[in-house]
């Protein structure tokens, strides 16, 4: 298995060595506001969630060309809309979203490579051990081997490096192993195997796992650390380099977020990020106490808001987000900025 895994890593390099770009995203951001403040006080970026649907809209461009240093893709990099048919790539919308990035400027942090949701049937309906390992390096392959060299940039003792949320939710909220076709097959196997290639792909990425309900001291944000742990313990390495804490908060729920990054900062990570905000009803209160464990805890390095305005947000009844639906900055957004100069 080990000599067929090797042949699989080898054609993926081969094939994909075209994705190599001879200036890759390295400190070129140059915002004048969220990203300008939070870079003052020592950290990599502000950034919001994106996609080709919301590059179409000239409010959305505008802020993100203002305020933000970085995007994420919400959907484009997803299994189903890269891999839909097996061995049947599809980085049409990713493409345009990263070309939208290198042309503005703004750094990249790409999602994800295997999570339970977003798979298309015929990843769904494997329940082979050995194709289920091999669908999984070649995807993971593919998906780092195309983006290679063009996505999230920061300079570390004079080395560009980048980032991808390896493996995403894969913990319940007790702290046991989400149940999915991939711990079904191969127990927690999957994880240490999808960083494996991330990191044989791409050596100079930094790797994440994401996931939410980590924003308090529970028993999953515990469990986070242990997995964590436990698999680069017995990798001999840091093969998990990050970790993200999603963040969908609900109002007044924000007052555990430093404990809990303070527990998460405490594993075997080089960084921890605040990888997908919005708070139910945008208190400034709970914004500034998010930003304010952040700023207190030197591993937490970044924080993306998921999406620009209300009306692209995935919770937009709620009215999550720091830009409201005519693209105007909200109270919180100000609080923020405020928070910071």
């Amino acid at each position: 298995m080990s000599r067929l895994i090797g042949l699989i890593f080898a054609t993926i390099l081969l094939s994909h060595s075209y994705a190599l770009t001879t200036n890759p995203l390295v400190a070129r951001t140059s915002p004048t506001g969220l990203t300008a403040k939070f870079q003052s006080k020592g950290k990599k970026f502000w950034g919001s969630a994106a996609d080709p649907n919301t590059l179409s809209k000239p409010g959305v461009v505008d802020i993100l060309q203002r305020e933000f240093g970085q995007v994420t893709p919400e959907y484009s990099m997803k299994w189903d809309a890269t891999e839909p048919s097996r061995g049947v790539y599809n980085f049409d919308q990713s493409d345009q979203l990263v070309n939208w990035a290198v042309s503005n400027g703004k750094l990249i942090r790409a999602h994800t490579f295997v999570w339970h949701s977003s798979l298309p049937s015929w990843v769904q309906g494997i329940n082979d051990h050995d194709t289920l390992t091999n669908v999984i390096a070649n995807h993971v392959g593919a998906l780092a081997g195309h983006f290679k060299g063009k996505v999230y940039c920061n300079i570390s003792n004079g080395l560009s490096r980048f980032q991808w949320d390896v493996v995403n939710e894969v913990l319940n909220d007790d702290g046991t192993l989400r149940d999915s076709v991939f711990s079904r097959v191969l127990g927690e196997s999957f994880i240490p195997l999808a960083f494996k290639v991330a990191r044989d792909v791409d050596p100079g990425a930094v790797r994440y796992i994401n996931d939410y309900s980590l924003e308090w001291d529970s028993p999953k944000t515990r469990a986070m650390v242990d997995l964590v742990n436990r698999i680069n313990a017995n990798d001999g390495s840091q093969m998990i380099q990050g970790i993200g804490s999603q963040m969908h908060l609900e109002p007044g729920k924000t007052g555990g977020a430093l404990s809990a990054l303070q527990i998460l900062a405490g594993a075997n990570v080089q960084e921890i990020a605040i990888t997908e905000l919005d708070i139910e009803f945008a208190s400034p209160d709970d914004y500034k106490t998010i930003l304010s464990a952040c700023l207190q805890v030197s591993k937490c390095v970044s924080i993306t808001s998921w999406g620009v305005s209300d009306t692209d947000s995935w919770r937009a009844s709620f009215t999550p987000l720091l830009f409201d639906g005519n693209y105007n900055p909200k109270q919180a957004y100000h609080d923020v900025i405020g928070a910071m100069s």
